[in-house]
């Protein structure tokens, strides 16, 4: 496969077949990322990918497909249905096709596009939704309301689509942490996705964030506070059935779990990670 540029992807996607469709983010406006800020966004010819789809060597070996770049939902339905199927023809054995998508581009495609790309085997969505607080959404630039991000989760529910939401622990900074907790936690429980993911934020150099911390605009929360907003929003969450981790290199805290079932159990965790005597308070680097 051609990579155009670096190549992110969820931690669970790590054996995935990684099919690049567009290069960057058509957002790319976050005040924290710096993922796509190499890249000029653009979507790739789609021809140009059924060819290296059809040139692939091992494809009996591959059993998970990953979307990218950014935002591999905002390609035209009738290209992504394309792809889908030769993926379908070609690789036989897939068990899942999943992609990255902003909130944006699932509110901009019907419910008859969404279907349609459900019916011809897209079935996971990755989506940043960062926060729940309409403030801090603001501050970072993501570009949609909380009630969008809602709206959007719920309509692709709707359609079929297993959901994986990512909040980061520490995007609202010291000052708004507990707004930031109790709103992300609020969040989710109108969602109820299938899957539920936090990470901590790293602050990246050539950033606006950056920029701010540098100028102390923004203020960093230490190992002991992200864990407690950590604990904060598992306490508030009331959840279904839905899949929790913080295994990601990001977080100080490794945690895994069902809830509502394990959510006592993670909160113990971190209760005793917190109170067995080996804990320091750490705080990222710049």
């Amino acid at each position: 496969m051609q990579y155009i540029g670096n190549i992110f992807r969820p931690p669970s996607e790590a054996r995935s077949l990684l099919v690049q469709l567009t290069v960057g983010c058509s957002h790319n406006k976050c005040t924290f990322c710096s993922m796509y800020k190499d890249k000029q966004f653009y979507v790739r010819d789609i021809n140009e990918v059924i060819n290296e789809l059809e040139n692939f060597e091992h494809k009996d070996y591959i059993e998970k497909i990953f979307l990218c770049d950014g935002d591999a939902l905002v390609v035209k339905t009738d290209d992504l249905i394309r792809v889908l199927q030769k993926i379908k023809e070609l690789f036989v054995n897939v068990k899942q096709i999943s992609s990255y998508a902003t909130f944006q581009d699932v509110l901009r495609k019907s419910d008859e596009e969404l279907k349609l790309l459900k019916d011809n085997g897209l079935s996971l969505l990755y989506l940043g939704a960062e926060s729940g607080s309409d403030k801090i959404l603001k501050n970072i630039n993501k570009g949609v309301t909380s009630d969008e991000i809602i709206e959007a989760c719920l309509k692709a529910k709707a359609c079929g689509f297993d959901l994986s939401i990512m909040i980061i622990i520490g995007i609202a900074s010291k000052a708004l942490s507990k707004e930031h907790a109790m709103a992300s936690a609020q969040l989710i429980n109108k969602i109820q996705p299938k899957y539920f993911a936090v990470l901590s934020l790293m602050v990246e150099p050539n950033t606006p964030l950056y920029q701010d911390v540098i100028n102390h605009k923004f203020e960093i929360l230490d190992s002991k506070e992200e864990i407690m907003e950590t604990r904060m929003i598992l306490e508030h969450l009331d959840l279904v059935n839905t899949f929790f981790s913080s295994a990601h290199n990001s977080n100080y805290l490794f945690l895994k779990g069902n809830l509502n079932k394990d959510k006592q159990l993670l909160i113990n965790k971190i209760d005793n990670y917190l109170n067995n005597g080996d804990f320091h308070l750490k705080i990222k680097h710049l």
